[in-house]
């Protein structure tokens, strides 16, 4: 269902983490990768998302929906491995890699276990 969500649905994503203080950052990272029901994963670059999530492992993704309206979703977050092996990152994209081939960081595929999904605007449960 999730999936199916975000297969057919345009909008804009939000990728939240903190570090190990509490400082928080946001960053633009495109639809979730889904590998089931209750993982999906990103790819990443080396840079301060990916370094909150070697000592925070909670994140939010926000995504909102194109169009009229706040509709959305909201997948709160738990890492729970990183795959660095190019050829599975390979695998997993969608397209071809945003940048230059020769100016690319390292990257990584980062797993995450959905723990709760809300509506992007109110609450269903605390």
């Amino acid at each position: 269902m999730l999936k199916n969500y975000f297969e057919t649905t345009d909008g804009t994503g939000i990728l939240a983490t903190a570090d190990s203080s509490g400082k928080v950052n946001g960053a633009v990272y495109g639809k979730p990768h889904f590998i089931d029901d209750e993982t999906i994963a990103f790819i990443m670059a080396d840079r301060l998302t990916h370094h909150n999530l070697q000592s925070n492992f909670s994140a939010c993704y926000i995504f909102r929906e194109e169009g009229e309206g706040y509709r959305g979703k909201r997948l709160y977050l738990t890492k729970t491995k990183e795959e660095d092996d190019p050829e599975i990152i390979d695998k997993t994209r969608r397209g071809k890699p945003h940048g230059s081939p020769e100016k690319e960081s390292p990257k990584y595929l980062v797993y995450f276990q959905i723990d709760k999904v809300l509506p992007l605007v109110g609450t269903v449960s605390k």
